[in-house]
């Protein structure tokens, strides 16, 4: 703090002194025919030594602006791919100083489209997030956004509990095109095991967002951003993808197949774009349990075997248009609507085994269940951005609906056998769900540059959210169906969170820092109507984030940054019914969980590409999956309790190496201790911790004849992660082949993920009376092949991109 004090102090103090002494120089590129050039590199450089000074890139208009310049003479050095390079003669800044446009000449006057041909590899550590690219990666092609996911390094994808870790702490936001989803764990895996990676362009990984995010998610934001041409005129990507899932006893109909279309029609001041997928999944899951109760002298000893297929068709069209009504002045709308039915068949085998006074009693519990769960989400938004000036002052308004439909239709058929394998009792159920979520919000964002180093942001938003969840149990009995009073409800879920930002942030020579507060009051309420039970919360939290930049010299950066986020429970976890998984579980929600907020701090140091970062987090209230047992019926049941307290210490290291002009390398490595510690868990106090590392490398090799080659491996040690603790080391290795053909334009990929078959999960929960032991292995090693072809105008234009009203809205629907 007294840091802080003395840097704001100085701010005060000299401020006024550093602006007097600093020019801005402005400027536009254009082409033979004055045509304006976007995306142009312009480099000013000292004269006469042409040591670069500072570098910008151009807008849309091929204008640019260049602060924080010193008196003195100067030369300008314009380049972009396609065109000749260009000194300009040099000049005297005296003061702030417009040039006359600057002309560059294409490297052939007849060519009349330039192909960007550079690739950026896989993974980007930028000094802000990291950026998964995947436009251009081999591996990535023809899979899923969450197997893309589980590559990135620090991912995790718990299967047990259907949530996405980052460094092994959940609470993780997910955004889509800027806009978050108000879905639940299982539903946001499900969203993402059906959205074909070939839709996708970038993935950030943002692990402390600034005031300007909602302060939803204590572990950060997950942003996947979709493909959308940026050139003019009429262009686009189509490709066509199937896969094979290659599992040892597994069915053998685990293929996949896809087909996507990018179209992008930019002339004038109108930029329309759309986006259409058809795709078919396929999934494998086993799972094998034991568990041991113990009742009145009863001891039972369970082993419980799983095998759960589930498969379906999802179609996803997108489609927007922008309108520039003026060079400051432009107005959006997108519509976006994707929907699956996902068909589930799942064999449950139980052997029971009893011993009490020494006898011996076996029984036999079979059950097969099906079910038929349609999804579907329809998404729209309207958006402004105006431009004040060419300083950077800037007003956006963005408003959005976005609505989910979530239906569910389940049988169960259970057979009781003894241990002759005579059948003594079956059972027949089914549960009907029927989830409907609501979301309409709206926000506007101010950027108000004070002086030349000095810049003021600041915001309003409000969001208001309905759900109506109604489940109907019934069981067949006599030939009659009848509904079962006890798990049957109709829960309704209301939300409104209203919110203000400020950040302010200052440049000086070395010092760079970012000042921010965000509040948000939330006031929700949920209805039992049913049981006629109501809780209703209302609150104020504060969110304060603080970045400071040391900016040693030109290669070596120091990065300090503090945060506070929160994660309020979901309507899937507040839901208090009663869902029946199998005659031995249940799973329940907890309607009186509370928020869980957390203090992030971090430190980063880089060295041009090379950086290395130690974190450190607290949670509190951790939200989190407990499993209760009854030793007299050993039915075990799945709730959501808040979890006393979470401490995260984290080290990262990422460290790029350029092998030779062929081959490059990006390693990764995570070193991260967890704790967890509650006074009382089931009616006694739990303390556990352990360090854990998760490794990463990303090889990249250019072969002759149009050939390229990636292989990538990761690997995660033994975890604990609140109750539940992961035994074995998780990995993969992964590798793929492209070849280009017809001047790049036509790509074929073919790759493989988890080659050595190492990717499944062994764990257990050992606390209390709970003594569980689970191995599960899913669809992990699958072949990939995928065809794709650019067509059209593919010279790169800058295309605005945006953040919607939505952004925290769409993660938090359930589980």
């Amino acid at each position: 703090m007294k840091t802080l004090l003395t840097l704001i102090a100085c701010f005060m103090a000299c401020g006024a002194s550093f602006a007097q002494k600093l020019n801005t120089l402005t400027g536009k590129i254009v082409d033979e025919k004055t045509v304006p050039v976007s995306f142009a590199i312009v480099r000013v450089l000292n004269y006469p030594d042409t040591s670069v000074v500072k570098s910008v890139s151009t807008n849309i208009d091929g204008a640019f602006a260049i602060d924080q310049l010193k008196n003195g003479e100067y030369v300008l050095s314009v380049s972009i791919v396609g065109f000749k390079g260009k000194k300009t003669g040099h000049f005297s800044l005296n003061g702030d100083l417009n040039l006359p446009a600057i002309g560059i000449e294409s490297v052939s006057k007849q060519l009349k489209e330039v192909s960007v041909q550079g690739k950026k590899p896989f993974i980007e550590h930028q000094i802000d997030k990291t950026v998964l690219n995947l436009e251009n990666s081999i591996i990535a092609t023809g899979g899923t956004a969450l197997e893309v996911l589980e590559k990135a390094p620090g991912v995790q994808i718990d299967r047990q509990t259907d949530q996405i870790k980052l460094n092994n702490k959940s609470g993780i936001m997910v955004m889509i095109d800027g806009k978050a989803n108000f879905l639940s764990g299982a539903d946001i895996t499900t969203l993402l095991s059906n959205m074909s990676s070939d839709q996708i362009s970038t993935i950030e990984l943002i692990t402390n967002p600034s005031a300007k995010y909602d302060a939803a998610g204590n572990a950060g934001i997950i942003n996947i951003k979709l493909k959308r041409n940026k050139a003019f005129g009429t262009n686009g990507t189509v490709s066509v993808n199937s896969g094979q899932g290659i599992m040892p006893d597994s069915p053998s109909d685990l293929y996949r197949a896809g087909v996507n279309l990018n179209l992008n029609y930019r002339q004038g001041k109108w930029n329309i774009f759309g986006n259409g997928t058809v795709a078919r999944k396929a999934q494998f899951n086993n799972t094998y349990l034991t568990r041991s109760t113990l009742s009145e002298g009863l001891a039972s000893a369970l082993t419980q075997n799983f095998d759960r297929k589930s498969k379906g068709v999802g179609y996803q069209v997108k489609f927007g248009a922008d309108y520039y009504a003026s060079d400051k002045t432009v107005f959006g709308v997108m519509f976006d609507a994707n929907t699956v039915n996902n068909k589930l068949t799942n064999f449950s085998n139980t052997n029971i085994n009893a011993v009490q006074n020494g006898a011996t009693n076996l029984s036999y519990i079979l059950q097969d269940a099906n079910s038929s769960s349609p999804v579907g989400n329809l998404t729209a938004n309207f958006n402004i951005k105006h431009d004040f000036d060419k300083k950077g002052k800037s007003l956006t308004f963005d408003m959005d609906y976005s609505g989910f439909s979530n239906k569910k239709d389940e049988n169960f058929l259970a057979n009781y056998l003894n241990s002759g394998g005579s059948s003594t009792n079956k059972t027949t159920l089914r549960n009907n769900t029927d989830a409907e979520i609501s979301v309409y919000a709206a926000k506007t964002d101010l950027t108000l540059p004070l002086s030349k180093t000095a810049k003021l942001e600041a915001g309003l938003k409000s969001s208001y959210v309905v759900t109506n969840n109604d489940f109907i149990s019934e069981q067949l009995i006599g030939g009659v169906w009848q509904n079962d009073l006890g798990k049957s409800n109709n829960f309704v879920y209301k939300e409104n969170i209203n919110a203000i930002y400020g950040s302010f942030s200052k440049e000086w020579k070395v010092w760079q820092i970012q000042l921010g507060l965000r509040a948000e009051h939330t006031h929700s309420n949920g209805t039992s109507v049913t049981d006629q039970k109501e809780v209703d919360r209302n609150y104020l939290s504060l969110f304060p984030t603080v970045f400071v930049n040391q900016k040693l010299n030109e290669n070596n950066n120091i990065r300090y940054s503090y945060g506070r986020r929160v994660d309020r429970p979901n309507y899937q976890q507040l839901n208090p019914f009663v869902f029946y998984l199998d005659p031995l579980a249940v799973d329940q929600g907890n309607p009186y969980l509370k928020p869980q907020f957390t203090d992030n701090y971090q430190i980063s140091y880089s060295y041009k590409e090379f950086s290395f970062s130690l974190n450190y987090s607290n949670t509190k209230d951790m939200i989190t999956q407990i499993s209760k047992q009854d030793d007299a019926t050993r039915v075990i049941s799945v709730i959501r309790e808040n979890l006393g307290r979470s401490q995260n210490y984290s080290a990262d290291i990422n460290v790029p190496v350029k092998v030779t002009k062929w081959w490059n390398m990006q390693n990764n490595v995570s070193v991260y201790y967890n704790k967890f510690t509650d006074g009382n868990i089931e009616g006694a106090a739990y303390s556990a911790g352990k360090a854990a590392v998760n490794l990463y490398t990303s090889n990249s090799f250019t072969l002759p004849q149009n050939f390229s080659l990636e292989i990538s491996a990761w690997l995660n040690s033994p975890r604990v992660n609140g109750v539940e603790q992961t035994t074995n080391y998780q990995g993969a290795l992964n590798a793929g082949i492209q070849k280009t053909l017809m001047d790049k334009k036509l790509k074929l990929r073919l790759n493989m993920d988890d080659i050595l078959l190492t990717n499944h999960w062994e764990g257990k929960l050992v606390y209390q009376n709970i003594n569980m032991n689970v191995v599960n292995h899913y669809t992990s090693r699958r072949a990939n092949f995928s065809i794709s072809y650019n067509f059209g105008n593919q010279n790169v234009k800058s295309a605005r991109s945006r953040n919607t009203a939505t952004d925290d809205m769409k993660g938090r629907a359930g589980g």
